[in-house]
C-alpha cells in the first residue's frame, strides 16, 4: 500500500501541534476541580478561564457567553432544549432546514418543521421566513454550513427574518475553516473538527436570549453542562483554534484551490458522476460526490486500500441502513457517495495522488458488478 493520505478532516482534524503541546503542558497543572479554593483549584480556575477567554474571542462572544460542553452533539442537545423550554409560553415548534445534523433533528422531533432545500443544499430562505412567522414557534435552527457537502446557509439573511425569534446556528463544520456568521443567538461547535481534541464542545450565547435548562441547575456551567470540566482540553482546544485561525487565509486559499482543481479533474475522468454541493458559496475545504452504479462503502473500502481515508454518506452502508438524508433533502444521488476533506497535513501531492487513482477504482467497481 502507497503513503496513507488521511481527506476526512471534516469528521475529525488531526491534532494540531499547538493543541498536543499544550495538553501535554496542562495535565500536569489543570487537573484539579476548578470550583476549589484551594491552590491547586485556583490554578485550574485561571487556566479555564484563559481558555474560555481565547475561545469566546475566535467565536467573537464574551467569556461569560460561552460555556463549554462534552461535544459538539452535546452543545447541540442542550443548547436547544433551553432555548425551547425558556419559550414554551410562546410555543414548542422548531423550524430547521431539511439538511440538519441528526442532533438538531433529533432534539426537534414531533415539534421540528422542515424546510426544504435546492439542489445545491442550500435552504428555501423564503419558506424558512415564512414558517418563523408562524405562531408557535419557539426557535429557528440552520447550520451554517453542512458537513456533508460543504454549502454555505444565508445565516444573516435568515436571522434578519427570524425577527423575535432565536435563531440557533450549528456551525460545528465551519468554525476554524470559515469567518463566525453572524445574526444568531445562540452558536454550537466542536473542537475536533479544528483540530483540538474530542470531548470539548462550544456553546456560545448571546446576552439577551433566554434559556431555561430543563433539568437540575448545578453549579457548572450554568448548568448548561453538568460536571467536571476538562481543563487540560479545553485549554488545547483554546490553542488549536487560536493556531487554525492563525493559519486560516493560507490554508483556505490553498485548500480551496486544490478543491476546485478536485472537482474539474473528477467531472472530467470518472464516467456517470455527480459532484454535489454548491461550486462556489461552500467551505473551502470539502469536496463531495456520487458515482452511478458503485456502492459508496465499496468505494470508500477500496480507496482504504489504496491508502486513502474518505468518508461516505450513501445508502445503506452498515452502520446506518439508511440513506443520507441530506442527499435525499437536496434531491441528488444517495448511493456511490464519497466525502474528500482536506486538513492542515493534506498535501499537492495528495490531491493529485487521489485524482488519478480514483477513476481506476471505480472502473473496478462497476466491472465486478457488471457495469
Amino acid at each position: 500500500m502507497s503513503e496513507r493520505a488521511y481527506l476526512d478532516a471534516a469528521s475529525a482534524e488531526p491534532m494540531h501541534p499547538a493543541a498536543r503541546e499544550m495538553l501535554l503542558s496542562a495535565v500536569d497543572s489543570g487537573w484539579a476541580d476548578p470550583v476549589r479554593l484551594h491552590h491547586e483549584g485556583r490554578t485550574a480556575r485561571l487556566l479555564l478561564d484563559n481558555a474560555r477567554a481565547v475561545l469566546a474571542q475566535a467565536v467573537g462572544v464574551r467569556p461569560d457567553e460561552l460555556y463549554l460542553t462534552t461535544s459538539g452533539t452535546a452543545a447541540i442537545e442542550v443548547g436547544l432544549a433551553a432555548l425551547t423550554a425558556a419559550r414554551r409560553r410562546v410555543g414548542t415548534t422548531v423550524v430547521h432546514s431539511a439538511v440538519e445534523h441528526y442532533a438538531v433533528l433529533h432534539s426537534a422531533g414531533d415539534a421540528g418543521v422542515e424546510i426544504g432545500v435546492d439542489i445545491r443544499g442550500q435552504v428555501d430562505q423564503e419558506a424558512f421566513a415564512h414558517a418563523v412567522r408562524r405562531p408557535g414557534v419557539a426557535v429557528a435552527a440552520v447550520q451554517s454550513a453542512n458537513h456533508e457537502v460543504g454549502t454555505r446557509q444565508p445565516i444573516a439573511a435568515i436571522a434578519q427574518d427570524c425577527n423575535d425569534v432565536p435563531l440557533f446556528v450549528d456551525a460545528s463544520a465551519s468554525i476554524g475553516h470559515d469567518p463566525v456568521p453572524t445574526g444568531w443567538s445562540m452558536l454550537a461547535a466542536s473542537a475536533h473538527k479544528w483540530g483540538g481534541p474530542a470531548g470539548v464542545g462550544l456553546l456560545a450565547v448571546r446576552k439577551g436570549t433566554r434559556i431555561a435548562p430543563p433539568w437540575p441547575m448545578d453549579q457548572r456551567e450554568d448548568g448548561l453542562s453538568p460536571g467536571f470540566p476538562d481543563v487540560p482540553n479545553a485549554l488545547a482546544a483554546a490553542a488549536a483554534l487560536q493556531a487554525r485561525l492563525s493559519e486560516a487565509d493560507e490554508l483556505n486559499k490553498q485548500h480551496r484551490t486544490w478543491i476546485d482543481e478536485l472537482r474539474h479533474r473528477i467531472a472530467t475522468d470518472v464516467p456517470d458522476v455527480e459532484v454535489v454541493g454548491d461550486p462556489d458559496d461552500r467551505l473551502p475545504h470539502i469536496l463531495t460526490f456520487s458515482c452511478l452504479y458503485v456502492d459508496g462503502e465499496a468505494l470508500v473500502t477500496a480507496l482504504d486500500a489504496e491508502g486513502f481515508a474518505v468518508s461516505s454518506g450513501s445508502a445503506c452502508t452498515s452502520s446506518t441502513l439508511r440513506p443520507s438524508h441530506v442527499l435525499a433533502a437536496m434531491g441528488v444521488l444517495t448511493h456511490g457517495n464519497v466525502r474528500v476533506s482536506l486538513s492542515r497535513e493534506t498535501s499537492h501531492e495528495d490531491v493529485q495522488r487521489f485524482s488519478a487513482v480514483l477513476p481506476g477504482i471505480v472502473q473496478r467497481i462497476r466491472a465486478e458488478v457488471g457495469m
